[in-house]
């Protein structure tokens, strides 16, 4: 398989479509609360698989292997430490087993998450540190036939940058996307538009860049709208976005997205100038078919300003809406902070 098979695809779409969430389908399928989906990939291959199938059947182009939480500092709260190359190397493989038997390109997509620790100077993790952990991660994902790394979730700079040297190691073209809080930036201040230039400067290999998981739909397509007025115009942008609003009710977290609202997302996103375009925290298979038979059917309307954006999809965040104007258990679709750093599950 070759590793430039996205850039193949890019050259050949307008459009590729990426896949839905991971946590909440794997809840639905047993997955305990606290659990380490990771280890999913050795006890259950099976639902592993199953899962990517069902996004494979609804559309996806490209999926994501269940490695999310699968360095060492992650791994690590379940004893799972020494176990890195094992389970990520085994996620890649179950994915590119599906992906071959699909019948049409689909590209195997390594997910990298953050370690959930913060990186000097603010934290005690070094970047060094940080740095051979994604190394570690990305080489095993590579070794099980992944076609790219794809940087998910990330909330500050310096990961994100230790994350990208970590990642180039694997020889792979890299995706790389953060996440963005009700504040309009990431965890750690970075607004949107000042993330490109952090993209394009400190991420090697980089083939494509963007915003995944935060608050909702709306929030997500507003931090494109920022990030695509300060991008290149060959720049690839990647949105995939919750579906909807995460609301607690009877004991869970569930999200107020119709797959009806999720297709409005996806025409929006590509209206606004994503290429790649998915769903993070809350959306199964039935809602990225809505999204795919949106895109198929979709007739290029003009850039949308925030204000379209609210009429369609919702309030976007105050945070949000500024930078739009200036130029915005693990893995189980439960965000937290754990140990200092953000947890999502896709």
């Amino acid at each position: 398989m070759s590793t430039n098979l996205l850039q193949q695809m890019l050259a050949e779409r307008e459009w590729l479509l990426a896949d839905g969430a991971t946590g909440t389908n794997y809840f639905a399928m047993g997955l305990q609360s606290g659990d380490a989906p990771e280890l999913w990939n050795v006890d259950h291959p099976d639902r592993v698989a199953s899962l990517h199938q069902q996004f494979i059947d609804a559309g996806a182009d490209i999926v994501l292997t269940n490695s999310f939480g699968g360095s060492a500092y992650r791994l690590k709260l379940h004893q799972a430490d020494q176990r890195v190359e094992e389970l990520n190397k085994a996620a890649a493989q179950i994915a590119r087993k599906v992906a071959d038997a699909a019948g049409r390109s689909v590209i195997v997509a390594g997910s990298v998450g953050p370690t959930g620790e913060i990186l000097e100077p603010i934290g005690t993790l070094t970047k060094e540190d940080a740095t051979a952990a994604f190394a570690e991660q990305a080489k095993a994902l590579a070794a099980g036939g992944a076609d790219v790394i794809w940087l998910e979730t990330m909330s500050s700079k310096e990961e994100l940058q230790a994350a990208g040297m970590g990642a180039a190691e694997a020889g792979l073209p890299i995706v790389a996307t953060m996440t963005f809080d009700t504040n309009g930036s990431t965890m750690m201040g970075v607004p949107p538009a000042q993330l490109v230039d952090i993209y394009l400067e400190t991420v090697p290999r980089l083939s494509g860049y963007g915003a995944n998981c935060g608050v909702g739909a709306s929030d997500l397509v507003g931090t494109i709208l920022a990030m695509r007025e300060r991008a290149g115009a060959d720049d690839v942008l990647v949105a995939k976005g919750n579906c909807g609003i995460p609301q607690f009710i009877d004991g869970e977290i569930q999200y107020s997205g119709t797959p009806e609202l999720m297709a409005e997302y996806a025409r929006l996103a590509r209206d606004t100038g994503a290429r790649i375009i998915g769903g993070c925290c809350g959306t199964t298979p039935a809602h990225l078919s809505a999204m795919r038979d949106a895109l198929v059917t979709h007739v290029p309307r003009s850039r949308p300003d925030i204000d379209r954006i609210v009429e369609i999809l919702g309030p976007v965040t105050a945070g949000t809406r500024s930078a739009c104007s200036h130029d915005h258990p693990h893995a189980a679709d439960e965000p937290r902070r754990s140990r200092g750093g953000r947890r999502r599950g896709r």
